[in-house]
């Protein structure tokens, strides 16, 4: 009897850890294809006759989609079940992939992609809800965690890395039919390996769903639209001014309803809501980053779309190593803080690196450092921070959190990528405007602008730190009392499981 328990106990360990690999290959599919399809899109405007106009779009229906949609989609793993929800993403992300692979002109390529996010909303909170709640034990919760941060970090990197691949080597659809293989192994990895989870029979909160989907949806539309217009621009400033008046909506129905979509007491925890909130500032410059350095290298160097992606491989490597090696082992000895803030002065001081920047700087000597800076910086940040802001949540609220913690990632992003290219743009402008038009003065020029993005994005990541000292708490070595917020939560009753 012992025997057979131990073997059932081991089966069951083994299984967890295959399972991980499953959620990992999901993130994966979701983060390269955020960067892997930007390197198609010069070949895909040629085949489908694209207007410029109609390119930005490509890019743009699928970070509005996925971001507005992020809480939605982890309420809906909670309600349905988070296995069904996770099923039920990756197998629409790959037939999204599918049309946009056969997209015979722009419009079915944008709606492919806008399909894309929308599955993806529904897929991401369920990978780091099903991680939360299958890897319970600090050490195990912790190696696993590691892995996840590291892929969902990675990804960007092996997106421009695989797109220089295949529009060199094969046709630029193959960016899209790439998914397919993909989600077809996550989805009979999730039924083979994934425990089915319990379902939670509450009411959906529409109004908050439709609120929470419009505001976010105004946000991530006015961080994109101000990448091209100024922050100024009546289109820009109108939908910053819509979002703050949904958003606010949306935050009184949830301290006013019965069933809110996001309880506000899961939002209000110091430790969830510092965790959160050094992510999102973390992705600034994380997605700042590949941003200037992609320019830097194609644009100033004259890199090529497959040596670019090969150029940016430190800083993929650096961040798994670190969340895997470091970050891993560490996160149940020490206090949280005490990774997330040297992780982020490591990253500031690679920025500070990326400021010194000149046209005649080298790879060697400027850009690859900075990236293994940042690459450790990250991968000290992200898994802890995600311990954080995942601690002690009723299993029946986890998916939700998830998308929260998803949905600060994204919008890091969407900022980043906005902010520091309307800064670069801006300082190249002011200094071409003063420096003459001359081929070298407007390298000069915007080199000077990447450089004092990068310096921005030093001063983030420093505020980012302060931050993460002053409201992360937890030490996983101490034993704590749940929280009341997991009290009040597990006195609700659970449906069976699906």
């Amino acid at each position: 009897m012992a025997q057979a328990t131990a073997a059932s106990t081991e089966r069951s360990v083994r299984y967890r850890w295959w399972g991980l690999g499953v959620i990992a290959l999901a993130q994966l599919m979701v983060m390269l294809d955020m960067t892997i399809v930007n390197i198609a899109l010069p070949w895909a405007q040629q085949d489908t006759g694209m207007s410029d106009a109609s390119r930005q779009w490509v890019v743009t229906a699928y970070t509005l989609a996925f971001g507005a949609l992020l809480l939605l989609g982890g309420r809906v793993g909670d309600l349905v079940g988070r296995r069904r929800a996770f099923v039920a993403g990756a197998a629409g992300f790959a037939v999204a992939s599918v049309a946009g692979g056969a997209a015979p002109n722009a419009e079915v390529l944008v709606g492919a992609r806008a399909a894309q996010g929308v599955f993806a909303a529904l897929l991401v909170p369920s990978t780091l809800a099903m991680l939360a709640t299958t890897f319970t034990e600090p050490r195990e919760r912790a190696k696993a965690f590691g892995v996840f941060s590291s892929v969902a970090s990675a990804g960007g990197a092996i997106g421009l890395l695989g797109g220089g691949v295949i529009t060199e080597y094969l046709d630029w659809r193959w960016c899209f039919y790439v998914n397919v293989p993909i989600g077809a192994a996550v989805v009979a990895g999730a039924l083979l390996l994934l425990p089915a989870m319990p379902a939670n029979r509450q009411r959906v909160d529409v109004p908050g769903a439709v609120l929470s989907a419009c505001g976010m949806l105004a946000l991530v539309y006015a961080f994109d639209q101000a990448a091209t217009h100024s922050w100024t621009s009546p289109r820009v400033l109108g939908c910053l001014a819509a979002a703050v008046v949904l958003l606010a909506a949306f935050g009184l129905t949830q301290a006013r309803g019965p069933a809110p979509l996001l309880p506000l007491r899961l939002v209000a925890d110091r430790n969830r809501a510092g965790a959160s909130l050094t992510i999102a500032l973390a992705m600034v410059s994380l997605f700042g980053l590949f941003l200037i350095l992609t320019y830097q290298l194609q644009v100033v160097m004259d890199f090529s779309p497959l040596r670019t992606g090969l150029a940016i491989l430190p800083a993929t490597v650096a961040t798994v190593l670190t969340s895997t090696q470091i970050a891993a082992r560490l996160v149940p000895r020490v206090p949280l803080r005490l990774l997330v803030v040297p992780g982020l002065l490591i990253a500031m001081l690679g920025l500070l690196n990326l400021g010194r920047l000149t046209p005649d700087s080298s790879y060697a000597s400027t850009l690859m450092p900075t990236q293994i800076l940042l690459g450790i910086g990250v991968g000290l940040v992200i898994s802890p921070c995600i311990s954080a802001a995942t601690y002690r949540v009723p299993p029946q609220e986890v998916g939700v959190v998830s998308a929260f913690v998803s949905t600060s990632q994204q919008l890091g992003g969407s900022i980043g990528t906005a902010l520091l290219n309307a800064i670069a743009t801006s300082v190249t402008a002011d200094r071409i405007a003063g420096g003459g038009r001359a081929e070298r003065a407007v390298t000069e020029a915007t080199v000077h602008g990447y450089a004092v993005a990068s310096l921005w994005a030093a001063g983030i990541t420093a505020l980012a730190a302060v931050l993460a000292g002053l409201l992360i708490t937890i030490d996983l070595r101490k034993p704590a009392q749940a929280p009341p917020e997991q009290a009040r939560a597990t006195e609700g009753d659970l449906a069976p499981s699906n």
